[in-house]
């Protein structure tokens, strides 16, 4: 067909022990925005990737537009058109936005010298193009997230490009920049643009979609028009199952206060008078806006933040958490919002990984770790968090961001925390693995443990916490018990001080 820009025929990928791609086949027209859907592990990203030149596919066609291609790495795919905006954002960050759109191809002149000027006023330029209004000269690391994604946005723009896969593009944003990154895709798709958006969202893809394609373990599932899908057709078709709810029911029942925070003021953030009380048993869930001090609250109990005051005490008795080793010690775990730049060890397989956190538990009398307790507790973990991967040997970089966070937690869980602390837990989660994980947080409450769980998403929390803490410009703002919530009333306190 001829509005057919992007087809991508009988598309075979094997890695050792698992077949990532079966004989999948996908087309994007032009001028449509094409969503990509299915659970971790299903192959969503490995098609992609196929695509980009990132991985070498085994066997199949990539047609774009009309001509046979194969690329041999992200640089000839770009120069061809392609472009790919990545979850998992990789950038100078201590350069700036203009170095970081242009690396690699600086504009010369007399092509020899740099030209800065010309450099400055074409991302100007292209940030016009976007309604985008920021400083080309600002350094990348003093930006939030979705700035900094703008930037990778801009970059696939300044390539003129035919295709742009957006891989989970909204797993940062507030709802305004969700509303102002569609607002990009749909000049985007106006402009002719084929556009592929992976994202676990389904009220997003039902919102911003023409068409959607589901793929499950490595294969390709169905095709559809996305007006006659509905959330409940995209999970069965997903998951190959009915799933009735989203939220497992609440069976935990809080008991005393477990955790008590008072006073704490942070010494390089905003962050100012934070009290806070959490019972054994209690989930707590921290909302606000980006920025708000939400991170920094958990960042600032766990001793990876600098405390300028405010006292800390555990079941009655004042703890110390200088630093993230006492804080292990003092029975606290924190699963952090970045886990790629603060989570994984990528080069390092699953089983270390999974042990990292809790090596003193394997040290034998000689001195040497004990192996056969590392497996064993290993493939507990993969076993408990339903982690989809070969072997423990695995590299955890080759596994699906989804499974990558299943092993984090499973991490922590060995800890043994009596305090767990959870940052964006579900980020880039698929919808069955979202509720395996809000079970496993329900039974560890069950269990009598103390957990905070930071989201950007308000129905998750008001579908898990028991109650949930407001927080506006470094302070709390307001509190209020699950069954009274709304996001109506949660956004009234989250503007509070602002």
């Amino acid at each position: 067909m001829s509005d057919v820009i992007l087809e991508m025929k009988n598309i075979n990928k094997e890695f050792p022990g698992v077949k990532a791609l079966d004989n999948v086949s996908f087309r994007v027209k032009k001028g449509s925005v094409h969503a990509l859907m299915g659970e971790n592990g299903a192959g969503k990203s490995t098609l992609m990737k196929c695509l980009f030149g990132m991985y070498k596919k085994d066997s199949g066609q990539i047609i774009l537009d009309g001509k046979e291609v194969e690329f041999k790495n992200a640089k000839t795919a770009l120069e061809a058109g392609v472009a790919m905006v990545h979850q998992e954002l990789n950038q100078a960050l201590q350069r700036n936005i203009m170095d970081n759109l242009w690396l690699g191809r600086y504009p010369k002149v007399g092509g020899v010298i740099t030209s800065e000027k010309k450099m400055y006023r074409d991302t100007l330029e292209i940030f016009d193009k976007l309604h985008v209004t920021v400083d080309p000269k600002r350094i990348m690391s003093t930006m939030p997230v979705s700035q900094r994604q703008m930037v990778e946005i801009g970059k696939a723009v300044s390539y003129d490009s035919k295709i742009i896969v957006f891989d989970e593009p909204t797993s940062s944003l507030t709802d305004k920049e969700v509303e102002k990154l569609f607002e990009i895709i749909n000049m985007l798709r106006d402009q002719g643009c084929g556009i592929v958006y992976i994202s676990h969202k389904m009220d997003e893809i039902l919102k911003i979609s023409d068409e959607v394609t589901i793929m499950r373990d490595g294969q390709w599932v169905a095709t559809r028009d996305a007006k006659t899908l509905t959330i409940n057709d995209i999970i069965k078709l997903m998951v190959g199952r009915e799933l009735t709810n989203l939220y497992p029911p609440k069976t935990n029942k809080p008991g005393e206060v477990a955790l008590k925070v008072e006073h704490m003021s942070a010494m390089y953030s905003h962050l100012t008078d934070v009290s806070l009380e959490v019972r054994r048993g209690e989930i707590i869930g921290l909302a606000g806006l980006d920025g708000s001090g939400r991170t920094e609250v958990l960042e600032n109990i766990f001793g990876i933040a600098t405390r300028k005051c405010g006292d800390i005490y555990l079941n009655g008795k004042k703890v110390d958490n200088k630093n993230s080793v006492s804080s292990i010690k003092n029975k606290f775990a924190l699963l952090t919002e970045e886990r790629r730049a603060t989570g994984i060890f990528g080069i390092r397989d699953i089983r270390e990984n999974t042990i990292i956190s809790n090596l003193k538990k394997y040290k034998r009398r000689s001195g040497l770790l004990d192996n056969a307790k590392m497996k064993k507790d290993t493939a507990w973990s993969i076993q408990a968090m339903h982690i989809k991967t070969p072997s423990q040997d695995t590299a955890i970089r080759s596994l699906s961001g989804g499974n990558q966070q299943k092993v984090i937690l499973g991490r922590w869980l060995l800890t043994e925390p009596e305090v767990l602390m959870l940052d964006e837990p579900t980020r880039g989660i698929d919808v069955g693995a979202k509720y395996e994980i809000y079970q496993l947080i329900i039974e560890l409450a069950e269990k009598g443990k103390s957990v905070i769980m930071v989201s950007s998403e308000m129905p998750e929390l008001l579908g898990v916490c028991d109650r949930i803490v407001v927080m506006s410009n470094g302070r709390v703002a307001g509190e209020l018990a699950a069954e009274e919530a709304n996001q109506e009333k949660i956004m009234s306190y989250a503007a509070k001080y602002l």
